[in-house]
């Protein structure tokens, strides 16, 4: 049996075990590695710096750069999320809905564990340690598989979890990492459908269109980041400087991830009065503008932007710029070219507000806010899977209860169907 092939049956054996452990022994196992990460930071600090030579060596952006980097901070902050996730409450068990039907049978529907998640993600070795401690305390064993800039980085973290939950009594394999990044051995990961119960892939459009298109495995899609917002004619009670303030933190507050807006749309009646405040702004923070031709005349500096630009998610300091007719044309070009992530509108007007977020097809639409808040953490849910862009299921940020799935359990006392 191949080395993928064994992790996954390890995985599979070991899951009930997770499935049934109690909240104390979860949480006592989650505490372990929010200290031991805090303990071994000087250990992930020196495989991350050399995963961060390689990537250089490989001509990696400084943007993918800065998603691959660890240091001190970043792994407090990490080890601070986990406590939080301890704090969260444990979903398995708990009634969705539940009712007595005329027969006297009582049926409740409660939240269960996946059984085994499979996580095929790249760069950020974060989510190592995000998708381990979700899933362990959502019930379920975990495969990691992440990207070869991250590999060291990746191993690391998994060994110290693993240490942790196994001083606290629960089996090592519940957490398990595929220990190369061969293209090979995602491929096989895909296909074991008999060991695992999900796959959740994390990356770019190619990554996750791979997986879609070819897994076996059921797949809950967590989609690119072609993020927009797009300025009103209606600004009556909206001033430029907070117009560009939502621009900018959308923009440019950290351009390499996936809730940082790559698009920007206004409408024509106010884009020759807003356009050159906001670009300049735009400007001023390093960000490479492109255009629509309407955008290139009242800002000379755009550079002309393509048909693929409208598709692009950049995940770095650069953005294209469009002026619509109206709202209407604003959702058509949303709906048309998004990725179903998130979107922003800037307006005073309630009537636009309410046709803009039922309108627009995307997990997450805003009112007068950076898209940046799409995030658990922002919204309360704590640490986060991912962004889910697909309808089945999820969409939105795939927190705690969004790692498990539901069960039907129905109390009789002798009944038989007629």
């Amino acid at each position: 049996m191949d080395t993928v092939s064994k992790i996954a049956q390890k995985a599979k054996l070991n899951s009930p075990v997770i499935g049934s452990a109690g909240t104390d022994i979860k949480n006592r196992a989650l505490a372990e590695i929010a200290s031991s990460l805090l303990k071994h930071k000087e250990d992930i600090v020196k495989a991350n710096a050399d995963d961060i030579k390689r990537a250089r060596h490989a001509g990696i952006s400084e943007s993918l750069i800065d998603r691959l980097a660890l240091d001190s901070k970043r792994i407090l902050k990490i080890s601070q999320s986990i406590r939080e996730v301890i704090d969260m409450t444990d979903p398995l068990g708990s009634v969705i809905f539940g009712y007595n039907l005329p027969n006297g049978l009582i049926l409740k529907n409660i939240r269960a564990p996946f059984g085994v998640i499979g996580i095929i993600y790249e760069a950020r070795p974060n989510v190592t340690v995000d998708a381990a401690v979700l899933c362990l305390k959502a019930g379920s064993a975990v495969i990691l598989r992440g990207s070869s800039h991250a590999l060291q980085s990746n191993k690391v973290l998994t060994d110290i979890m693993r240490q942790a939950v196994e001083k606290n009594g629960l089996p090592a394999d519940i957490i398990q990492i595929i220990p190369s990044a061969s293209r090979e051995d995602a491929d096989k990961l895909m296909q074991l459908r008999q060991y695992i119960d999900v796959l959740i892939p994390r990356g770019g459009k190619e990554l996750i269109n791979r997986v879609v298109s070819e897994s076996k495995v059921p797949v809950i899609e967590t989609g690119i980041g072609n993020c927009h917002v797009y300025i009103d004619n209606k600004l009556d009670r909206v001033t430029l400087d907070s117009i560009i303030q939502i621009v900018l933190n959308s923009k440019t507050q950290r351009p390499s991830v996936c809730n940082a807006a790559e698009k920007l749309l206004v409408h024509q009646d106010v884009a020759q009065r807003i356009l050159p405040g906001v670009l300049d702004s735009l400007k001023a923070k390093n960000v490479r503008i492109k255009g629509c031709r309407q955008t290139m005349a009242i800002y000379p500096w755009a550079e002309a932007a393509t048909e693929d630009d409208w598709y692009e998610e950049y995940l770095d300091l650069i953005i294209s710029v469009k002026v619509v007719k109206n709202i209407k044309d604003a959702v058509k070009h949303i709906n048309k070219y998004g990725s179903h992530h998130t979107e922003s509108i800037i307006t005073s007007d309630y009537e636009n507000s309410i046709y803009f977020t039922s309108q627009c097809d995307s997990s997450t639409v805003f009112v007068n806010a950076s898209t940046r808040f799409t995030d658990g953490g922002e919204f309360g849910l704590g640490a986060e899977i991912g962004i889910s862009t697909q309808k089945l299921h999820w969409r939105g940020p795939m927190s705690l209860q969004q790692l498990t799935t539901n069960k039907f359990v129905v109390f009789g006392s002798g009944q038989i169907r007629k």
